[in-house]
């Protein structure tokens, strides 16, 4: 295949599925080793943000999504009267952040740190589809484990879990937690409000 037909057919298959798509599984649909597929989904990416396009490509670990392009989050929740996502509250961000930095944990562990109960928080967070169960650990009673999702890497603009900043504290006077940027943020219980909110898809 040509590159462009290549670019192409990649393109077919990721606007069809409407879902992050694992690099391994374009390979095998259009039969082509990985390097030739990497270097169209970089092609691709690049294409769409050099010429402003209405969509992007988004990369989250070994998968990739078509998405829309921020700045039309506006214009596309007005024509499906779509309402914006409610920004992450403290506690939210407090728990997802602890999540995030020391998966796969159990809500004992995020408890013991914060020190409050994190059962509604932690429900939250799963039914915002920003964090999983991946199993549970074994010990007696076998609470559940979880872990962030993909959900999670595109709301932060991470392309992997290695991106996220160094975590240099948690607990004591002052509490880490991520920012809307996918920054690291530092404040006590009473500090301001959060901004993390979800990018629109």
């Amino acid at each position: 295949m040509e590159r462009k037909e290549i670019e192409s057919a990649v393109e077919a298959i990721l606007f069809a599925s409407g879902e992050p798509v694992q690099e391994k599984r374009i390979c095998m649909a259009l039969d082509l080793a990985r390097p030739a597929v990497e270097r169209a989904l970089h092609d691709l990416r690049d294409l769409y943000a050099y010429e402003r396009r209405g969509i992007r490509l988004v990369q989250m670990e070994d998968s990739w999504q078509l998405c829309s392009a921020p700045e039309h989050a506006g214009a596309i929740r007005r024509a499906f009267e779509i309402r914006k996502p409610a920004k992450l509250s403290q506690p939210a961000l407090e728990v997802l952040t602890i999540i995030a930095y020391y998966q796969p944990t159990t809500r004992a562990y995020v408890d013991q740190i914060r020190g409050v109960d994190s059962s509604y928080t932690v429900g939250l967070l799963l039914n915002r589809k920003l964090i999983e169960e991946c199993g549970r650990l074994q010990v007696p009673g076998r609470p559940r484990l979880y872990r962030t999702t993909k959900t999670f890497l595109r709301a932060f603009h991470l392309t992997s879990l290695d991106e996220l900043p160094e975590l240099t504290g948690l607990g004591g006077g002052e509490q880490m937690r991520l920012d809307g940027s996918g920054g690291a943020a530092e404040g006590g219980e009473d500090g301001g409000s959060p901004g993390g909110s979800e990018e629109e898809r």
